[in-house]
C-alpha cells in the first residue's frame, strides 16, 4: 500500500523565492566596483568569443538552425553576420565566448564560468531593443546589460559557494541555466509569479552530466555545454511568458524533487545573501586560456623556462616535477595517460605546465595535434606529479582568501633541484587587479584585432573603455558596432 501524499500545491521552495526577489527587487544595484568589473567582464567576454571564431570547430556550429534564416528585428551574434532568434543567438554567443576556456571563472565547492550567462542576456536584450526601436519605443541600455551580468554573477556564484554539484556528477552549467533564466525572465518583463515559474522550469529540466569533461570522454561538448544551457534559458523563460505553469517545489518535493533525485536528498546551503559580491571577487582569466585551477601553475611553469635557459638545462635533464597544489585542482585535472584532443590537453595540469617549461608560452593553439605531438610534452608530462597541499585547500575555500595556489619544485638527473616557485593568486584574482586590468584591455585590443579594420575597433575601444558611454549606449547599437 502506498502512503498517502497531498495534492495540495505548496508554496514555492525559498530556494526560487530567494532568486526571483533577487532579480526584482536589485535593479538599482550600488556597488561601482560591480558595475567596473562587469564591464571589464563583458569586454573581455566579447573578446573572447571573437578569438574563438577563428576555429572551425566552433564555428561549425553557428549560425541558424536552418541555413540562410534571417530574423527581422533579431539579434546579432558579434563578429558574424547572423541575426537570428534570442533562443539560437544566445547559443551562439554563449558557444563562441566558452570555445577557448579563457572567459571569467568562479571557484568554490563548485566552479564555473559566470559569463556563459552573456550568451542570453546579451541575445534576449539585444532582441527586445530591435523590437522596441521598430516600435518606436525606447530600447535598453548597455547599462542593463551589465545589471543583468552582476545579478547573473551573483545567482550562479552564490549557489555555488557551498553546493558542489560535480560530486553527485552534475556540471556546473545547471547553474547557468538557472542565473541565466531568472535574469532573461526579468528583461522579458515576466510577473513575479511567471519568474518563479520560468526558475522552477529550469531546475526541473534534464541537467547535464559531467561525462564530458572527464577521461576516458572528455570532448569539445564542454565547449558549448554553457551556450546550451544559456540559450535554453530563453527558452524556457519565453515558455513562462506564455503563463504556462511552474513546479513550487521542484527542489524539495519528496522522492520527485531535485534534492531526492539529483543532490543525495540534501538542501542547499548558502553562505551569504545575494548582492554583488561575486562580480566583485570574480576571476579573469588574463595570461592563458588553461583551466583556472591551472593558472598559476602555468605562471610558474613560465619562470622554470626562463630558470631552465638561465642554467644552461633543458627538460631533458629533469628528473621529476612536483607540483604541491589544492584538492579541487586534483579532482579535476591532474591527468595521466594518452590525450586524445584539444579539450582533454586543456583539462590536463601536466600537459598545462609542460608547454610553458618547454616553450615559454601556452596559447590556444598550443592544444592543437600539431604541438601536442612534439614527444618532449608527453616525456615531460610522466615526469610531473601533483600532491595536495591542506593549508593551499583550506585557503581556496576561505572566502577573504579565495586563492588558487600552485608550487612547483624541479629535481634534475644530476641530484640538483631549483628552489620552489610559489604562486597563490593568478594575474586576474582580485588582489592581483592592478596588474591584471591593463592586460586585458590589451587581450581585448587584440582580439578586436582579430576581426575588424581598425576603424572599427577604434569606435568600439571608444565606447567600450569608457564607462559612461557604454552604458548609456542602446543594446542594439553597441551589438551594432560588432557586425562583420
Amino acid at each position: 500500500m502506498s502512503a498517502h501524499i497531498s495534492n495540495i500545491r505548496p508554496e514555492p521552495d525559498q530556494v526560487l523565492v530567494d532568486i526571483v526577489d533577487y532579480v526584482l527587487n536589485h535593479q538599482q544595484i550600488t556597488s561601482a566596483l560591480a558595475y567596473e568589473t562587469a564591464r571589464h567582464c563583458l569586454i573581455d567576454t566579447l573578446g573572447c568569443g571573437l578569438e574563438a571564431l577563428e576555429y572551425p570547430a566552433c564555428t561549425k556550429l553557428l549560425g541558424p538552425i536552418v541555413p540562410g534564416t534571417v530574423v527581422p528585428n533579431g539579434a546579432k551574434v558579434p563578429g558574424t553576420p547572423y541575426q537570428l532568434d534570442p533562443v539560437q543567438a544566445a547559443f551562439n554567443i554563449g558557444t563562441m565566448i566558452r570555445w577557448l576556456d579563457f572567459n571569467d571563472t568562479w571557484l568554490a565547492a563548485e566552479w564555473g564560468h559566470p559569463s556563459d550567462n552573456l550568451g542570453g542576456i546579451l541575445a534576449t536584450a539585444d532582441w527586445l531593443s530591435r523590437n522596441a526601436v521598430a516600435a518606436g519605443r525606447k530600447p535598453l541600455t548597455m547599462r542593463d546589460v551589465l545589471t543583468g551580468l552582476i545579478q547573473a554573477h551573483e545567482i550562479q556564484g552564490c549557489l555555488a559557494l557551498e553546493n558542489s554539484f560535480n560530486k553527485v556528477g552534475l556540471d556546473h552549467v545547471v547553474l547557468v541555466k538557472v542565473a541565466s533564466t531568472a535574469v532573461v525572465a526579468r528583461l522579458l518583463g515576466l510577473t513575479r509569479d511567471e519568474i518563479i515559474n520560468a526558475v522552477s522550469l529550469a531546475w526541473v529540466d534534464g541537467q547535464s552530466l559531467r561525462t564530458y569533461r572527464h577521461a576516458p570522454n572528455t570532448g569539445s561538448r564542454k565547449s558549448w555545454a554553457a551556450g546550451d544551457a544559456t540559450s535554453r534559458a530563453v527558452r524556457l523563460a519565453l515558455i513562462a511568458k506564455t503563463g504556462e505553469m511552474g513546479y513550487p517545489s521542484v527542489l524539495t518535493a519528496k522522492t520527485w524533487g531535485f534534492y531526492d533525485v539529483l543532490f543525495k536528498g540534501q538542501p542547499f546551503k548558502f553562505q551569504r545573501p545575494y548582492g554583488s559580491y561575486v562580480m566583485e571577487n570574480v576571476l579573469f582569466k588574463i595570461s592563458f586560456p588553461a583551466e583556472f585551477h591551472s593558472q598559476t601553475a602555468v605562471e610558474a611553469g613560465m619562470t622554470l623556462h626562463k630558470q631552465l635557459a638561465q642554467a644552461g638545462k633543458t627538460v631533458d635533464d629533469i628528473k621529476r616535477v612536483t607540483i604541491r597544489t589544492h584538492e579541487a585542482c586534483i579532482r579535476i585535472i591532474d591527468k595521466k595517460g594518452p590525450l586524445n584532443n584539444p579539450a582533454d590537453r586543456d583539462h590536463c595540469i601536466q600537459y598545462m605546465v609542460a608547454v610553458p617549461m618547454i616553450f615559454g608560452r601556452l596559447t590556444a593553439g598550443d592544444y592543437e595535434d600539431s604541438v601536442a605531438n612534439d614527444p618532449r610534452i608527453d616525456a615531460l608530462r610522466d615526469k610531473i606529479v601533483c600532491v595536495e597541499d591542506p593549508e593551499f585547500t583550506a585557503d581556496y575555500h576561505d572566502p577573504e582568501k579565495r586563492s588558487i595556489a600552485n608550487a612547483l619544485t624541479v629535481e634534475f638527473k644530476d641530484g640538483t633541484s631549483f628552489s620552489e616557485i610559489v604562486v597563490e593568486y593568478p594575474i586576474g584574482h582580485k588582489r592581483r587587479r592592478a596588474d591584471g586590468i591593463p592586460l586585458l584591455e590589451a587581450k581585448f585590443r587584440t582580439n578586436l584585432a582579430r576581426r575588424f579594420a581598425q576603424k572599427q575597433q577604434q569606435a568600439i575601444l571608444d565606447v567600450s573603455l569608457d564607462a559612461k558611454k557604454l552604458e548609456a549606449m542602446p543594446v542594439n547599437e553597441y551589438v551594432d558596432l560588432y557586425t562583420a
